[in-house]
């Protein structure tokens, strides 16, 4: 598959989990939404739609997002987000999505060491991660993602 392939079914994918957690999933609460990986913020405007009335949380290493998909002062966390996600640790967030992964193995090795603690320390019990690497954490519990979606591509899990 071409890189231009597996970027379209990668923003297929993503769309799909996001639309489908928003028509099929209950979310906890009034909690918060964290977007880890601002990027240029197409899918945080993307999470802004579908969530209307949510706080929504994006973390970066540094604004790169187009000024229509920046988030508030507020609502925008900059530096190393190993370091920086910590500070919504007992936040009972209701949903996290996370596409940070990089496919260079070593440093997606790295980011499945600090996440999957990080996610299930910032989640309400029964909150959602999608996320485009597999985590492995005990009170993460694995979901089935909808049909078309390559189980490989991205990940879905419940905060026990």
């Amino acid at each position: 598959m071409s890189r231009l392939d597996s970027f379209i079914a990668r923003l297929q994918a993503q769309r799909s989990i996001l639309n489908h957690i928003r028509d099929d999933m209950a979310l906890p609460g009034e909690g918060a939404v964290l977007e880890i990986g601002l990027g240029n913020g197409r899918t945080y405007d993307h999470i802004r739609e579908i969530f209307p009335g949510r706080r929504i949380i994006a973390f970066d290493r540094a604004v790169g997002s187009h000024p229509k998909s920046t988030p508030d002062e507020g609502d925008l966390v900059l530096g190393e987000i190993s370091e920086t996600l910590k500070s919504v640790a007992g936040m009972g967030v209701a949903f996290a999505h996370a596409d940070i992964g990089t496919a260079y193995p070593e440093v997606d090795a790295e980011t499945k060491r600090w996440l999957p603690p990080a996610l299930a320390d910032a989640l309400a019990s029964g909150g959602i991660v999608a996320s485009g690497l597999p985590l492995d954490h005990a009170d993460l519990a694995p979901l089935p993602v909808p049909e078309g979606i390559d189980p490989r591509r991205y990940y879905l899990y419940r905060r026990r």
